[in-house]
């Protein structure tokens, strides 16, 4: 490998050519500095535990130069093309998510990672930057006091522990809590001990929404702790701090750099499908760490690994406040879209809906598609104009989403985008269309568990319309029931 400054830019010798070795550049007279050149804190600081490109730096050619012909500084091809493509940001080696284009650094035709091009563009001539030299020397940790004065449950409680005794060991554990168990105070005792042996933390999940939501939480709970969010368009991501709140994305431009690991909603897209992002969570731990996976729904692999005892796990079936979960209730529609089509609900939809609106109960409405969505959404206004749908690329979803967390919208009308994040104190839920494909048994829980997650109110009503039980409906209702059965028998119910 060796590195050129071309057209202003920092290139490589693609990886397809007789580039000169790492090893032969740093030792060439001409080009290596005086024995007593020492590397700069801050650049230290900045790339340590990370791997980037150099339009992500924020120092010149020359500095950088000079650190790696001192060989504090690694440099790594962006993609390889010896005998198959490979990204080394994001490991993907799919054929089809590579393209070409006359490249402006080197002047060639070259080949590029679209699997990760929304962190940047890496191709053949980009150099992915890393630290080699000594690690920061990390001062005493602060005082990291954690303002939390809640109780744990006795199922939060017998977790907690395993969590802490994951961290210390460096070992693996899947936290399998239902939803509203009150995931993130189970990790709370965990976080500080971790903290105070000055580890380097990381709790990522795949929706930018939970890292706005966790972050500040997180921030409550620890005043003295530098926390970071990244996401995209975060103005953290240049920031040092102690503990990070990242989506997986992110996690693509760090190498061992964290100590703990954790991934929130293993189970949920895009991370559960996207090997790559699977990659980034392994890249981004250091070889000696521990990694803490937390859902809900667990696929069926990972349940049968759990039961195999291939896998360590910890279940949480109950709610922090004690009370069972909410099971649905399944009630047959008819031949539904014939009746939106027509310009109406369901006989019993449109029943349910009418008695939420009397009740002045909030509720959810799940449907399975968008051009679905919009036609339901202008039939329920009639009943009362108040009533919004939101989707996925709805411009308005975050004020709409506001909007109905204070009150100011009865019922939302909504894809799976609401399965998971939005948490309405006294609400009921129903599914319209749930023999869809799109209602897997995970999806089926987690909008089950919209319901009946706050103290005050604690139960609620669940109901699935379909035109023909499936598989996965019957498979959510017992998945619920199990917990149930389980959190009972341990005593953690009331």
């Amino acid at each position: 490998m060796r590195f050129i400054e071309g057209n202003g830019k920092l290139i490589i010798a693609k990886s397809s050519q007789k580039g000169m070795p790492l090893s032969l550049i740093k030792n060439l007279p001409e080009i290596r500095t005086n024995l007593t050149y020492k590397y700069s804190a801050n650049i230290q600081q900045f790339l340590e535990g990370k791997e980037l490109l150099m339009d992500e730096i924020p120092f010149s050619f020359p500095i950088i130069k000079e650190h790696f012909e001192n060989d504090y500084i690694q440099f790594n091809y962006g993609v390889e093309n010896v005998n198959k493509k490979r990204c080394n940001r994001c490991a993907n080696e799919d054929l089809f998510m590579f393209s070409s284009f006359l490249c402006a650094r080197c002047g060639e035709m070259c080949f590029y990672c679209r699997k990760c091009i929304m962190m940047g563009r890496v191709s053949e001539c980009t150099p992915l930057i890393s630290w080699k030299g000594p690690r920061l020397e990390r001062s005493e940790p602060a005082g990291h006091r954690l303002t939390w004065d809640g109780k744990l449950s006795r199922g939060q409680m017998d977790a907690s522990k395993k969590i802490v005794e994951t961290i210390q060991s460096n070992n693996e554990i899947l936290i399998w809590a239902v939803c509203g168990a009150g995931k993130t105070e189970v990790l709370f005792e965990g976080l500080q001990m971790a903290l105070y042996k000055n580890q380097r933390i990381c709790i990522a999940t795949p929706r930018t929404d939970v890292v706005l939501e966790l972050a500040p939480r997180l921030q409550a709970a620890f005043p003295e702790t530098k926390i970071a969010a990244l996401y995209g368009g975060s103005k953290q991501k240049n920031e040092q701090a102690e503990m990070y709140i990242a989506t997986t994305h992110q996690l693509l431009r760090f190498k061992e750099a964290f100590d703990v690991v954790i991934v929130d909603e293993v189970d949920a897209f895009p991370f559960s499908v996207d090997k790559s992002l699977q990659f980034a969570v392994e890249k981004s731990r250091k070889k000696t760490s521990s990694l803490i996976y937390l859902t809900a729904t667990p696929s069926k692999q990972w349940k049968r690994e759990v039961r195999q005892n291939k896998r360590q796990a910890i279940k949480i079936p109950a709610r922090y406040h004690g009370h069972a979960l909410p099971v649905p209730n399944f009630e047959w529609c008819g031949n539904w879209t014939k009746e939106v089509a027509k310009g109406r609900l369901p006989k019993n939809v449109a029943v349910w809906l009418q008695k939420q609106l009397k009740l002045n109960k909030q509720a959810f409405l799940f449907v399975p598609n968008i051009l679905l969505l919009e036609k339901i959404e202008r039939i329920c206004k009639f009943y009362n104009d108040r009533i919004e749908s939101v989707h996925a690329n709805d411009r308005m979803r975050k004020e709409k989403v506001r909007k109905f967390r204070q009150g100011e919208i009865p019922i939302i009308i909504t894809s799976t985008i609401l399965e998971r994040g939005v948490t309405i104190p006294n609400s009921d839920v129903a599914v319209l269309g749930a023999e869809d494909d799109i209602f897997t048994e995970s999806a089926l829980v987690q909008i089950s568990g919209r319901v009946g997650r706050h103290i005050n109110y604690p139960t609620g009503n669940i109901i699935f319309f379909h035109y023909g039980k499936t598989d996965a409906m019957v498979e959510a209702k017992k998945h619920i029931e199990e917990m149930n059965k389980e959190a009972r028998e341990k005593g953690y119910l009331k």
